[in-house]
């Protein structure tokens, strides 16, 4: 039985790998710590409307740069 992915992990979609190609991902999980963090951070900091919007944002933004790194690793011509 595998432990339940973080958020992070679900944010980048890591069980979504259908080649299992490895650079794809160590990339997935990078992000998906860098997003962990930010949520950590988001969690820590409940009373702050600023904290919560910048995280948002940064995870995000990560999550949009996940995607295009993914789809430069494997793109093919």
């Amino acid at each position: 039985m595998e432990a339940p992915q973080t958020f992070g992990e679900k944010a980048v979609g890591l069980s979504l790998n259908p080649t299992g190609d490895d650079a794809v991902a160590n990339c997935k999980k990078e992000f998906a710590a860098t997003i962990d963090r930010m949520n950590e951070l988001r969690s820590k900091n409940p009373g702050s409307m600023e904290i919560y919007r910048m995280t948002g944002i940064a995870i995000d933004q990560a999550q949009t740069a996940q995607m295009w790194a993914v789809k430069a690793m494997t793109w093919r011509d």
